[in-house]
């Protein structure tokens, strides 16, 4: 069959899906509303299901006022039991995929539960909807007359106990449809290597002569990986090599501080970028128009969703909100009920709200990775974007960042001190750190408060890292490509204090 014939085919299915997106645009509450019943009532009869009697909670305030908010260590003695083999624990059927995290905060690692219904109703729905989202916005796209260059992570699966562990990509790739195998490259053996060096030789080998329209993955590695492509073949431009790519799918860490590395690798006004919000408990939410960082949260995937205000969380006052009852432009922390099991889960991520009609968010950091020891209410959002604009300023160009407090001792004030690795440096640190600190005042009132005239933080503090050494650090942990992250920002000054060991 010709490819153009493929290419026709697959868009047409694909925006089949519209209409049903359209269904939860117009009735969003009541789609929520409907969902969290069906999954109390698929679990009733399960232990947690017994625990907290589901089968007589018939309302939002019922299931609120039950069940408690829960993080991942309150939840694992009940996952541990699945991961022994046990079933019927929270989710009514069979569990047997775990995805292995360990985050960017915790050496510990975390086993997230992810069913059958998670795998088909989520995260291959999320990707599908992806491609449908897109498709409906470009019509004349050719995105099937050639593949997508995926990157996921570098860890296998494992088998204990009847049951398998390993990072998310490896789950998916391992279950992926035919259509998803078809149409991707790396083969999946190449993506399931477990040694990141050796992987990304093996992914340029196998990718640079593919025709290639589109790629997936987190910027930072993703980035490595396209400068390594330039590096092997001689070219200057990504199209050199595949002159059909039209667009590129990121998530995991913000675009902000990369968006001009990738424009001069891409120099095409043309060319998209698509932008969704994904992780090991579920697929949320997807850039729905072109040219937006705003993202469509996604209503019928198996989550409910609801909300605690930045403002309250961690206090004797916090409070939980549904979708129904969010606020524009308010930071919130993200709590998810899922098909997996996880019940009234705190993933750790931190939202705003863009529009409420549709529900479009920015993501815009972590609940333990924000700066608040002097009442600045730092978000990786702020950081992020004052980076980029220092960067645009000073024609500069950073790979990677983290920033940690510097503590007031007898009578000096406190600070924020930045370990920052340049790809191209700033002719004039003094200029960049005087753009990133304006730049913080403007985007963070609270911020802009407590430097005002030093009355609280004296002007931030650059280290500039040598080079590689954010690779580095997390080469000696381990934690090589794929969802791995540096932590952007942090209460206390461990990471930093490692890294300045190694600069």
């Amino acid at each position: 069959m010709p490819l153009s014939i493929i290419n026709s085919f697959a868009s047409w299915v694909l925006k089949q899906r519209i209409h049903q997106i359209e269904l939860f645009l117009k009735y969003p509450n009541e789609v929520q509303e409907e969902l969290l019943h069906n999954l109390l009532t698929a679990s009733e009869n399960t232990v947690i299901g017994k625990q907290y009697d589901f089968s007589s909670i018939n309302s939002y305030q019922t299931f609120a006022e039950r069940v408690p908010i829960a993080t991942y260590e309150e939840l694992q003695p009940l996952i541990e039991r699945t991961r022994l083999g046990e079933q019927n624990v929270f989710w009514e059927t069979p569990i047997k995929w775990f995805a292995k995290s360990s985050g960017t905060t915790n050496a510990k690692s975390k086993f997230i539960p992810v069913s059958n219904e998670a795998l088909e109703d989520c995260h291959y729905k999320g990707s599908k909807d992806l491609l449908c989202l897109y498709l409906n916005n470009n019509e004349d796209s050719e995105l099937f007359l050639g593949k997508s260059l995926r990157l996921g992570g570098s860890s296998q699966i494992y088998e204990n106990n009847n049951t398998f562990f390993g990072d998310l990509s490896a789950i998916l790739i391992e279950n992926m449809p035919i259509w998803a195998e078809f149409s991707s490259t790396p083969s999946s053996k190449t993506s399931l290597m477990s040694e990141w060096e050796t992987k990304m030789a093996a992914i340029i080998n196998e990718t640079k002569n593919e025709n290639v329209t589109s790629f997936a993955g987190v910027p930072s590695w993703m980035l490595v990986l396209m400068n390594k492509v330039l590096e092997n073949t001689g070219k200057q431009s990504l199209l050199e090599i595949w002159p059909n790519l039209e667009v590129y799918f990121h998530g995991g860490v913000s675009f902000s501080p990369y968006k001009e590395q990738y424009k001069k690798i891409l120099p095409s006004k043309d060319f998209k970028y698509y932008e969704i919000y994904n992780a090991s408990e579920g697929f949320f939410a997807i850039q729905d128009l072109n040219n937006s960082s705003d993202l469509l949260l996604m209503l019928d995937y198996g989550i409910f969703y609801e909300f605690i205000p930045m403002d309250t969380f961690g206090t004797p006052n916090q409070k939980v909100v549904r979708l129904a009852d969010v606020e524009l432009n308010k930071n919130y922390a993200i709590v998810i009920t899922t098909n997996s099991g996880l019940w009234r889960y705190l993933i750790g991520d931190t939202v705003r709200f863009t529009s409420l009609n549709p529900y479009r968010i920015r993501v815009t950091g972590r609940t333990k990775h924000h700066i608040n020891v002097f009442g600045e209410e730092l978000m990786v959002e702020n950081t992020d974007q004052a980076i980029a604009k220092a960067c645009q300023v000073t024609q500069t160009e950073v790979i990677d960042y983290t920033v940690a407090p510097i503590f007031m001792q007898d009578k000096e004030k406190g600070a924020h001190e930045w370990m920052i690795e340049f790809k191209k440096h700033p002719a004039d640190v003094g200029l960049f750190q005087k753009v990133l600190d304006e730049t913080l005042q403007t985007l963070n009132s609270d911020y802009e408060a407590k430097r005002y005239n030093n009355m609280t933080l004296n002007p931030l503090v650059i280290n500039v890292a040598r080079e590689n050494l954010f690779y580095d650090w997390l080469k000696e942990r381990d934690k090589l490509g794929g969802q791995h992250k540096i932590p952007r920002l942090s209460n206390q000054r461990d990471y930093l204090e490692q890294l300045k060991e190694m600069c």
